[in-house]
């Protein structure tokens, strides 16, 4: 086990590239399935979640290949009708479940481990298994969900989620790309992520309109090819980055990203008195910024609220708190998605932050706070980047565990910070002592 040791205090300033979506390339890996061809991928981040997805993929037959360091080749020509996933590589990843929408497609059959990930709170398969149904497939769960197809595989028809899952979603696409006709999915998702990999399964040859809407319409193909993609630039982890240069004073640039993907994250954040600069394609965050919370019209307290695509993303909710801490103000976060998000600021207030949770949904920060470093551990991946960003402006030395958290989602963040001027070292953890 490690953990990070953090000295705050320090200004961080430079110039960041952003990893690959995480979210992307989860799918767009999962998609490799679809076609015995090649697939090759590129920009793919070199995380936890990725290493464990393509165990997955690499457990079931497919053929993975570096190409480069972060370019990978697959090819699924040898996954059979039988193809088992492993259940404890599921168990480590919530994303083993975008398998079922291939393995259905293709296969007409899908047996499916419970999936692993983050504990915030309940996430729903019904969406998944709603979504195969109304293609024409049925299900049994005991220890495993088994998904089956009628003779002759699915049939293209209409879906419509209860809720705009992004997985679901997702889930639904693939299966839809390798089912001749028309499908049409009404309360889709459209985050980012979505519309990448729709546009990947349009190069494999997939007719697919909508993409970025909350409706789209696939014309299935009997088969599709292979193809090369570059997963597109991680809008949450330039949320991050951001916010990072904000509660640090420091002034940054973030290369190469998709500014219409932050057009919600700089309209929030400005909110909260963190101010942003586009030019081209790169983001500019000036240094020295103090940050105030704009109170709405009628002296009603700041709220920043997450939802689906285009509103506030939920994977920021805990890096918005966190921000929120240095904000000269008090603001109302409502994270209505995940009743768990939000169990985490406990451990910034051991930090020194004014944070108030009203309920499960809702808590109440108001500063700006003068946090101080402390021993903490990480629950889940966001929250673990919103107490790495609180131990960088806090005063003295902090310690966070379970980083193997925050390794999931975020590419060597301990290096690329020490190249912004961070003071982390990345040490092995104490053992814990053994009960007598």
């Amino acid at each position: 086990m490690e953990k990070f040791v953090i000295d705050g205090g320090v200004p961080l300033c430079g110039t960041v590239v952003p990893a690959g979506n995480k979210n992307g390339a989860l799918p767009i890996l999962a998609a490799s399935v679809l076609t015995s061809d090649e697939i090759v991928v590129r920009n793919i981040p070199r995380i936890r979640d990725v290493d464990a997805m393509l165990r997955v993929l690499d457990g079931i037959g497919v053929r993975v290949t570096w190409l480069g360091e972060h370019e990978v080749a697959l090819c699924a020509a040898d996954v059979t009708a039988d193809a088992v996933i492993d259940r404890l590589h599921a168990e480590r990843i919530r994303a083993s479940f975008l398998l079922a929408g291939p393995l259905l497609a293709r296969f007409g059959r899908a047996e499916m481990p419970p999936p692993g990930g983050d504990v915030i709170g309940r996430r729903r398969l019904d969406p998944h298994l709603d979504a195969f149904r109304a293609l024409g497939a049925t299900f049994e769960q005991d220890r495993d969900i088994v998904i089956s197809t009628p003779p002759g595989g699915l049939r293209a028809g209409t879906v419509f989620m209860d809720e705009p899952s992004v997985m679901a979603t997702e889930n639904a696409l693939m299966a839809a790309a390798l089912t001749p006709g028309e499908t049409v999915i009404g309360n889709a998702a459209s985050e980012p992520h979505v519309q990448d990999l729709a546009r990947m399964l349009a190069k494999m040859g997939a007719d697919i309109r909508g993409i970025g809407s909350n409706v789209l319409t696939i014309t299935g193909k009997p088969e599709l090819g292979g193809c090369t993609h570059a997963v597109g630039p991680d809008h949450i982890e330039i949320g991050s980055f951001i916010a990072l240069a904000g509660v640090t004073g420091g002034e940054m640039r973030i290369v190469d990203t998709d500014p219409d993907d932050l057009a919600m994250i700089r309209l929030v954040f400005g909110k909260l008195g963190l101010r942003t600069e586009l030019d081209g394609a790169d983001v500019l965050v000036p240094g020295g910024q103090k940050l105030v919370a704009a109170r709405d019209v009628g002296e009603y307290k700041a709220k920043v609220q997450d939802g689906p695509w285009p509103a506030f993303p939920a994977d920021l909710t805990s890096i918005a708190v966190a921000l929120a801490t240095q904000c000269d103000g008090s603001v109302l976060i409502h994270e209505w998605m995940f009743e768990n998000r939000l169990v985490f600021t406990d451990k910034l207030v051991l930090m020194g932050a004014d944070i108030t949770l009203c309920d499960p949904h809702r808590a109440i920060v108001s500063g700006p706070s003068r946090l101080r470093g402390e021993r903490v551990e990480s629950p889940d991946i966001r929250a673990g980047m919103a107490m790495l960003i609180a131990a960088l402006c806090a005063q003295g030395r902090s310690e966070i565990g379970n980083i193997g958290q925050i390794d999931r989602g975020y590419e060597r963040i301990d290096e690329r910070l020490r190249e912004l001027g961070a003071q982390i070292q990345r040490v092995a953890s104490d053992p814990e002592p053994v009960a007598a």
